[in-house]
């Protein structure tokens, strides 16, 4: 017998989530009021077969009476545990559970405050390897919560599993918490994630930049969002899987380069402000990746062999070209032309090339050439000659020294090497005389400074730099 006593709606709910599944048409809405950090009221409506609606009853009756905290223990494996499921009615309890789950994130993305609890860590969860032996490493040592962002995805993406914040991603974070006793949000930031990040990246392209949108995700959204989402649940720190460190120059705290240098992510947090970092911590800055995933297969964990997630995660596996198409970016018949103005052949779209390219222009001359710049409004692409590529100056905007230098590395590019430089403050602006050419600037792309292993300032590549 399913137990109906809660079914309904809270009126005027503190949380609120939705989830649906194809399996059968399961649709389950779970509303919830909080007094003091507890569950006072829980609700579930559900338009779902038996086992999805058996799980809603379940957790809506588990619920009511426990801290927000114990009830974002309850998952999956014990919803089915209770009711005596079998595994075929695996597909359906999930439903109820990330309606459920939906709620009490929803709740925290409004505002609900829990009171600070000592020792507690906040583990931002991706469903990955890397976040897995973090949390794992957490929970050993003492109170841990675990924290996963879902972001938009590109609804027409060809492999949206590929993305870290996918459905899947989601209850794969869930799982790996509730394996260990730890309770789990995960909150649906997809709007605020299209707004500061998508729009943005599609915004720069059909200006004529590259951005990197990796960066402004890392280095300003994701961490806003999970830091103040840490101290709402009243964690003392917030702890992620990136390869990364935190160092100090001039007693300012700085992010750092990680060991491995394959994996080191700290040009992608080369943003975050210094002022976040005595809250932060990244354990897998002094480990390789592949001590990371031998690790995992010693604890045993589900995620030791998971692939990694595509680094533009909202495209989910697509080419960007495609969803700037569908976006509104102008791609149309195009002149490619020489710096002398000269037509050397076609393009089908300006926004598709970026400086440094060779491949895809489709011209023939005497000697390899490159994109040199592009005119966006004109849907124009300029090539030349690798050794017209070269600049030594530029300009960076929205750009800041996290500590004073006038001599740094700049690294351009994620992949690229640093090259040294000198960096002078302009107004709002940083100006970089950089030792020797640098080849292929393009700009919108970030500029992450570096002394040493350490990020001393950041800046995006102003146009006139290529």
């Amino acid at each position: 017998m399913i137990d109906l006593r809660r079914a309904g709606a809270v009126e005027r709910p503190d949380g609120e989530g939705v989830a649906g599944g194809p399996a059968c048409g399961d649709r389950v809405r779970v509303t919830l009021a909080l007094e003091d950090g507890r569950l006072a009221r829980v609700r579930f409506g559900a338009d779902a077969c038996p086992p999805a609606t058996a799980a809603a009853a379940w957790l809506a009756g588990e619920a009511e009476g426990a801290t927000f905290l114990e009830a974002a223990r309850l998952g999956t494996a014990a919803a089915m545990q209770a009711l005596a499921l079998p595994a075929e009615a695996r597909a359906h309890v999930e439903v109820a559970v990330d309606a459920f789950g939906a709620a009490l994130g929803d709740a925290v993305v409004r505002g609900a405050a829990l009171r600070p609890t000592h020792g507690l860590a906040a583990v931002a969860m991706s469903g990955g390897v890397d976040s897995a032996v973090v949390l794992a490493d957490a929970a050993a040592a003492g109170a841990a919560v675990g924290v996963t962002l879902r972001l938009w995805i590109d609804p027409e993406a060809p492999d949206p599993e590929r993305a870290c914040c996918a459905p899947t991603a989601v209850r794969r974070a869930r799982d790996a918490c509730h394996a260990r006793g730890v309770p789990h949000l995960a909150l649906d930031l997809r709007d605020a994630f299209r707004d500061a990040v998508v729009d943005p990246f599609v915004a720069d392209y059909a200006a004529g930049a590259t951005p990197n949108p990796c960066v402004r995700c890392n280095g300003d959204f994701r961490f806003e969002a999970l830091l103040d989402a840490a101290a709402r649940l009243g964690a003392e720190r917030l702890l992620t899987g990136h390869y990364a460190r935190i160092g100090e120059r001039d007693g300012v705290p700085v992010v750092s380069r990680g060991a491995d240098p394959r994996k080191d992510q700290s040009y992608m947090l080369a943003r975050l402000d210094p002022a976040h970092l005595a809250r932060l911590g990244f354990p897998l800055g002094g480990a390789t990746k592949d001590e990371t995933r031998a690790r995992a297969r010693a604890l045993g964990l589900a995620a030791a062999d998971a692939r990694e997630s595509q680094e533009v995660c909202f495209l989910g596996g697509g080419d960007y070209r495609a969803f700037l198409r569908r976006s509104g970016v102008s791609f149309g018949d195009g002149a490619v032309v020489d710096e002398a103005g000269r037509e050397l052949g076609r393009h089908d779209g300006a926004a598709g090339f970026t400086p440094g390219q060779r491949r895809g222009l489709g011209v023939a001359a005497d000697e390899p050439l490159y994109v040199l710049r592009t005119d966006a409004p004109a849907n124009v692409v300029v090539v030349a000659p690798k050794a017209r590529l070269g600049r030594d100056r530029l300009r960076l905007v929205d750009a800041r020294l996290h500590v004073e230098r006038t001599r740094v590395d700049a690294k351009l590019r994620y992949r690229s090497p640093a090259v040294a430089a000198t960096v002078e403050p302009c107004g709002d602006e940083l100006e970089l005389r950089l030792d020797r050419p640098a080849f292929g600037i393009a700009p919108g792309q970030t500029a992450a400074l570096y002394d040493g292993d350490a990020v001393v300032g950041v800046g995006t590549i102003a146009p006139d730099a290529a």
